[in-house]
């Protein structure tokens, strides 16, 4: 039977337990200082083949365990042994919807924020519709924040790691205090970089354009999966910087990421963003890949059930 949200089961260091019951220590370095790092996991459920589908599933643990090395956490977790412990934390809540599935290895203990051990692990999937509002919209109204987006010269954006997000959040914060729904950040170059979780995409003519992985963003999943969509489309994806101006004169754009998937932006600093047919084409075939509807993409699913 499915878990209700507040009685969902949650995998924590091995043992399955509900919500409530799952607790770390307060004075542990995940707590005091943010030290974990983690995966949003999106899963889809196909209620004509009655199956779940992960959505790249390896994809994503490889990037965990890459920002665990880079954080230098000392953790004991192979790629099977999470993979394992993923379905079976699904399966024992029976969820039958689409979930972001929350995954994070962290500091336990009573250490300091330059400890490496010991390394916890908690796994704790949400069902989509109870996840941030801005994930769960047709269309985005962006301010440009006035925060620039970390770089790697202080904290590198490609460490999914839980202080690394008070960055997304002050650019958050801000966007919704002044009545927008989230933000575009520049880098340290003035350039464009990314959204609070989220990579963007412009239309210019008949090709898409997306700032490049050294203009201050995170390894995405979702924006690689976006090159495979454009490429079986026949639309040219360009990777370069992206001036703030171009953002007010492109023929379209959106943000993407594993939480809102392909979500268009219909404005940005209140200057009307055009739909484009590009990004419809995208975000159809998104759904359709996602949904195991697409043989050329089977492989990118990992099915639960």
């Amino acid at each position: 039977m499915e878990s209700k949200i507040e009685k969902r089961l949650i995998w924590l260091n091995g043992k399955l337990c509900s919500a409530d019951e799952a607790k770390i220590l307060v004075l542990s370095p995940t707590s005091q200082f943010g030290l974990n790092v983690f995966e949003g996991i999106p899963c889809f459920w196909n209620d004509k083949k009655q199956q779940l589908f992960a959505f790249r599933l390896d994809d994503h643990y490889k990037r965990l365990l890459n920002s665990a090395k880079m954080l230098g956490l000392d953790h004991q977790y192979s790629l099977d042994y999470l993979k394992n412990e993923f379905k079976r934390t699904i399966l024992a809540n029976g969820y039958k919807e689409n979930l972001i599935v929350r995954q994070t290895i962290f500091v336990d203990g009573f250490g300091s924020w330059s400890s490496c051990d010991p390394c916890g692990m908690f796994i704790s999937p949400i069902p989509k519709r109870f996840t941030s509002s801005e994930y769960n919209q047709k269309g985005l109204n962006c301010c440009v924040s006035s925060f620039r987006r970390i770089s790697e010269d202080c904290m590198s954006p490609k460490i999914k790691c839980g202080a690394n997000y008070i960055n997304s959040r002050n650019g958050q914060r801000e966007a919704i205090k002044n009545g927008f729904d989230t933000c575009i950040f520049l880098n340290s170059k003035g350039t464009v970089s990314e959204g609070p979780g989220s990579c963007l995409f412009i239309v210019k003519g008949n090709k898409l354009i997306t700032p490049s992985l050294t203009d201050s963003i995170l390894e995405s999943i979702t924006r690689d999966t976006v090159f495979l969509l454009a490429k079986t489309l026949g639309v040219e994806c360009i990777e370069r910087s992206i001036d703030r101006s171009e953002l007010y004169n492109c023929d379209g754009a959106f943000l993407c990421g594993s939480s809102m998937g392909i979500t268009r932006i219909e404005s940005i600093d209140k200057f009307v963003v055009p739909g484009s047919p590009i990004i419809v084409s995208l975000s159809d075939l998104y759904k359709k890949v996602v949904l195991g509807e697409e043989k050329e993409f089977l492989h990118l699913l990992t099915p639960i059930y």
